[in-house]
């Protein structure tokens, strides 16, 4: 049985520990709550720039089948791969679910006689695969915490020039979207080509278009014009998004990893403080006993 001073030195240790993860967990739920805000505070912004692309592309008619970003390609042999990961750890299997996801996506493309070229945001994303030698052709780290527009930016400049160069036929992204603090779900998206009904809009919308007036729309310059320049905003801002959802569902499982851990440190403080009194009682039995043995020497 260890001594009362060794058990003392662990429930110090632990108690330590109990204020680091209460510290992060405050810490990442004020940091949650401002990612919240910035969710809510892009959904109207990408819902004009959505609701502008479909009445530009809804114009412009044919020829906006013919866009780059909206062509697909007759064969797909190089398939990028966007992980979206996180700089810093201790948030649970936020970022080891990205990554496993990934890699069975890249097992499935290998055996069907694909290329995975592999893109990675965040530290762990960029240091795990590198550790498993993979070539990035993209890493980008050092903004997970509070991602930009400027960020997604220069995500979505390499991707789209990747693929109307042709190096890559197909863009998958990966990252955790947010439900809520507790729930956050591995979400995969095609990200190029842009899917025409993504632009267009499905049947239930064209009903609603057929059923109520259309507005009358000039355009200056001609609406296949206008829709090559939205287009690349779409995909910026699609990965915007899931930058977003990233780093909101980074600090939800963080807030619950750390709680979970100063839950758990307060029960082993519990047991180790029921062992020190076990241990006190055993020295004081002992010293008792030698009282007592020390006075029958003496009769």
């Amino acid at each position: 049985m260890a001594s009362q001073r060794e058990v003392k030195t662990r429930i110090a240790s632990f108690r330590n520990i109990q204020k680091i993860t209460r510290a992060m967990e405050a810490v990442s739920a004020a940091r949650l709550r401002r990612a919240e805000q910035r969710i809510a505070a892009l959904r109207p912004y990408a819902d004009a720039l959505r609701r502008m692309a479909r009445q530009a592309a809804r114009d412009a008619g044919a020829e906006a089948s013919q866009l780059p970003l909206l062509a697909q390609h007759e064969q797909e042999h190089n398939v990028g791969i966007l992980l979206v990961t996180a700089d810093r750890g201790l948030a649970g299997a936020f970022n080891s679910q990205i990554i496993r996801t990934g890699l069975r996506l890249a097992s499935d493309l290998s055996s069907e006689g694909r290329q995975p070229v592999w893109y990675a945001s965040g530290r762990r994303g960029v240091s795990s695969l590198t550790f498993r030698g993979n070539t990035l052709q993209g890493a980008y780290s050092g903004f997970t915490d509070r991602p930009s527009y400027a960020d997604a930016r220069g995500i979505a400049d390499d991707l789209v020039a990747g693929y109307i160069d042709g190096k890559l036929d197909r863009v998958e992204v990966i990252y955790n979207g947010y439900v809520s603090p507790l729930t956050q779900h591995v979400t995969r998206e095609t990200l190029l080509p842009i899917a025409e009904a993504t632009v267009l809009g499905g049947e239930e919308e064209e009903e609603g278009r057929a059923q109520g007036p259309r507005a009358l729309v000039e355009y200056e310059p001609e609406a296949d014009e206008l829709l090559r320049v939205l287009l690349p905003d779409y995909v910026e801002i699609s990965l915007y998004r899931a930058l977003l959802e990233s780093t909101a569902s980074e600090h939800g499982a963080r807030m619950t990893a750390m709680r979970s851990a100063s839950e758990n440190a307060g029960e082993l403080i519990e047991d180790l403080a029921l062992e020190m009194n076990r241990a006190r009682q055993a020295e004081i039995t002992e010293e008792i006993m030698e009282v007592v043995a020390g006075a029958e020497s003496l009769v």
